[in-house]
């Protein structure tokens, strides 16, 4: 049982690199082709441009604070707000459908992006709390 416990730890932190990883890379396109994304900020929203530097800001951010034990937990949620917090440009995208250069260009995936924000969500959402902490075996 400790192995799989460990096995199961490992696991965890292996997604966790992943995911600091992952939105690290994608928070630094947010600054290599900010035009891009300014194209799925909504109209209502204020300031498109600043709003992709924020976004990628608080993506390169909450990957690096993802990685710091001392705030992970509050990177994680800090992810979560986003994930949120970025729905609606997603949801725009799909609807008019704007390509993003670098993106495949399928209409169709833009609209499989919009549920995929949920295993986002959820996949930051494992951090948001200390693994269970396990009997000692003696």
């Amino acid at each position: 049982m400790t192995s799989l416990n460990f096995d199961r730890d490992r696991q965890r932190e292996l997604f966790r690199v992943i995911l600091a990883v992952s939105i690290i890379i994608v928070g630094l396109t947010h600054f290599l082709r900010p035009v891009q994304y300014a194209r799925i900020v909504p109209p209502p929203f204020p300031a498109p441009l600043m709003m992709v530097y924020l976004s990628g800001l608080f993506e390169i951010l909450g990957g690096i604070g993802l990685m710091i034990p001392a705030v992970s937990t509050a990177a994680a949620w800090g992810l979560i707000i986003l994930f949120v917090a970025v729905f609606p440009a997603n949801v725009y995208q799909a609807i008019y459908h704007i390509s993003i250069e670098g993106i495949p260009n399928q209409p169709w995936l833009y609209w499989v992006r919009l549920p995929f924000q949920i295993v986002l969500i959820a996949w930051a959402g494992w951090y948001t709390h200390e693994p269970r902490t396990r009997p000692r075996n003696f």
